[in-house]
C-alpha cells in the first residue's frame, strides 16, 4: 500500500500512530468530520495497522468493482460471527454457505415473495397505530420503531409474534438477543485495541444468551417440521424446503440457526434506525410533512387508518424520496469493507496489494459536495427526483452496500417502511419534545439518541 501517498491526520506518533483524535463513542462522525479536513481518501495507522478510509465518489466506484474487490469482513462484522457465523451477512467470501444461502433465500425476495407478505406488514403497522392511539406522553422513537421492525420480521419472516404492542413485558428471546448485540458490538470497534474490555461474567452470560436464542429457534425449527406450516412461503419454510440448484444440497440446521438469528438481528436494527431518522425529518421539516400528507391524502382520503393494498405502496413516491433522503444523510450501515482481490490502483496513484482493504465511508460519501453540492448536509427530498437521480454518478448513494454481498432483504424494508410512514403521517401530527436536538449514536449501526416525540390525531 502506497501510504506515503495517503493523506493522514496530524501528530503521528511512534508506536501508536494516529491515535489520537480517534473518538471511541462516534468513530463514524468523528471519521466525517476527518474526510472534510484531509479529503476524499485518508488514513490511520494504529498500533502499526494501517486503515484507509475511503469517501470520494469517484474512488469508491473504482472499488465497488467487484472484478478487482471483494466484500471484506471487517473487525465489526467479524465480531459477529460468534453470534451468527457463517450466516449471509458474517460469512467469509470462500465459505460455501453463504452462495448456497443466498441462491436459496433470494426468491424470498422477489415481488411476487413481497406480495405475500403485505398483509402481515400491515397488520403489524396498523398495531403500532392502535398503541400510539392511546399515548398521552412523549416516547423514545427508537424503541417504538425497533418493537414495529422486530415484530415485522419475526411475523413475515418466522411466524414468530413477539406481540410488542400488548405484553407489558419484554419478550426474553428480544432481551438476550440485545444484549448479545451489545456485547458483540462493543469488541468490534473498527481500530485495533480499541474494542471495550468485558470481564468473565459478561462472557458468562454472552454464552448463556446465545445458547438461549439458539434453542428457541431450534425448537422452531422442529415444530415447523413435525407440525409444518400449510401455504407457508416465509423464510423459515423456504430454508427448511429449499435446495440450492448449484450444489444440490439444503441447509443445515445450524445454518438455519444462524440466518434466523441474523435476519432477525439485521432485519430489524437497521430498518428501526432508518424509520426513526425519517420521522425526525418529517417532524422538523413541516413542508416536507405537508407534502407527504398531501400525497398519503390523495390516495386515502378518509380519516381512519388505510386499506393499503400491495400496488400502492410504489406509488407514493414523494414519501419514497423522503425516505431516500434521509438514508442519504444518515446511513444506518455506515460504511462497508472491500478488498483487493488482486494487486490494482485507485485514483492512478493510490496502490493496494492482494487482500489489502479500505472502509467505504457511506456517511461521508452520501454528503461530498462534488456530487451533492455545497448544500450536502441540508434535508431535500427533491434530490431524488427521476432527473437528479439520472444526473447523478450511479456509485455516489449506496445505503445497502454494493456488488454481490449488497443487502438481499433491501426490497423487503422499503416496502415496510414506505408503508409504515404512509400510516403515521396520514393519521397524525408530529411533536419533538422541546429543546431536543438529534444526537447520533454508533455501534455497528447509527441511530438517533434520545429523540421523543408525542402524537396527536390531524383535524380533518
Amino acid at each position: 500500500m502506497t501510504s506515503k501517498l495517503i493523506p493522514h491526520p496530524p501528530k503521528r506518533l511512534p508506536l501508536v500512530g494516529d491515535l489520537l483524535g480517534m473518538d471511541r463513542e462516534k468513530p463514524m462522525q468523528n471519521t466525517l468530520r476527518r474526510h472534510r479536513e484531509l479529503g476524499p481518501i485518508y488514513q490511520r495507522i494504529i498500533f502499526g495497522q494501517p486503515i484507509v478510509f475511503v469517501a470520494g465518489h469517484d474512488l469508491v466506484a473504482e472499488i465497488n468493482n467487484d472484478k478487482l474487490w471483494e466484500k471484506h469482513v471487517g473487525r465489526p462484522i467479524e465480531a459477529l460471527r460468534s453470534v451468527a457465523g457463517d450466516a449471509l451477512f458474517t460469512a467469509y467470501n470462500d465459505e460455501p454457505n453463504w452462495q448456497k444461502a443466498h441462491n436459496i433465500l433470494t426468491p424470498a425476495f422477489t415481488q411476487s415473495a413481497m406480495r405475500s407478505y403485505h398483509d402481515t406488514m400491515l397488520d403489524t403497522a396498523r398495531e403500532l397505530v392502535a398503541s400510539w392511539d392511546s399515548k398521552s406522553d412523549r416516547f423514545d422513537v427508537a424503541d417504538e420503531m425497533s418493537k414495529l421492525t422486530l415484530e415485522t420480521i419475526g411475523r413475515t419472516g418466522f411466524g414468530y409474534a413477539f406481540n410488542a404492542f400488548t405484553n407489558e413485558e419484554t419478550d426474553p428471546f428480544v432481551t438476550s438477543m440485545l444484549r448479545v448485540l451489545d456485547y458483540a458490538q462493543s469488541a468490534g470497534m473498527p481500530i485495533p485495541g480499541i474494542g471495550a474490555l468485558v470481564g468473565r461474567k459478561e462472557a458468562r452470560r454472552q454464552r448463556e444468551d446465545l445458547a438461549y436464542l439458539n434453542s428457541v429457534v431450534r425448537d422452531a425449527i422442529e415444530r415447523r417440521r413435525a407440525n409444518g406450516n400449510p401455504g407457508a412461503t416465509d423464510l423459515l419454510d423456504r430454508m427448511l424446503s429449499g435446495v440450492d440448484e448449484e450444489s444440490g444440497e439444503s441447509l443445515d440446521e445450524m445454518n438455519m440457526i444462524r440466518q434466523v438469528i441474523t435476519f432477525m438481528v439485521a432485519g430489524h436494527e437497521t430498518t428501526a434506525a432508518v424509520l426513526s431518522f425519517t420521522l425526525w425529518f418529517l417532524a422538523t421539516h413541516p413542508e416536507v410533512a405537508q407534502r407527504a400528507r398531501a400525497e398519503v391524502d390523495e390516495m386515502w382520503p378518509g380519516g381512519e387508518t388505510p386499506d393499503v393494498k400491495f400496488e400502492q405502496v410504489p406509488k407514493l413516491r414523494y414519501l419514497r424520496r423522503v425516505l431516500d433522503e434521509s438514508m442519504r444523510i444518515w446511513p444506518t450501515s455506515p460504511g462497508y469493507f472491500r478488498r483487493a482481490r488482486t494487486d490494482t490502483t485507485i485514483g492512478g496513484k493510490y496502490e493496494f496489494k492482494a487482500g489489502e482493504w479500505a472502509l467505504v465511508v457511506v456517511l461521508a460519501m452520501h454528503r461530498d459536495p462534488a456530487v451533492w453540492g455545497e448544500n450536502a448536509d441540508e434535508f431535500d427530498p427533491d434530490r431524488f427526483l427521476p432527473e437528479n437521480v439520472k444526473a447523478r454518478p450511479a456509485q455516489a448513494y449506496k445505503p445497502f452496500g454494493t456488488g454481490t454481498r449488497s443487502c438481499i432483504g433491501r426490497q423487503f424494508a422499503i416496502h415496510e417502511m414506505v408503508m409504515a410512514l404512509a400510516l403515521l403521517v396520514h393519521r397524525y401530527e408530529f411533536d419533538v419534545e422541546p429543546g431536543y436536538e438529534l444526537k447520533v449514536k454508533e455501534q455497528l449501526t447509527l441511530r438517533p439518541d434520545g429523540f421523543r416525540m408525542s402524537v396527536r390525531r390531524r383535524d380533518r
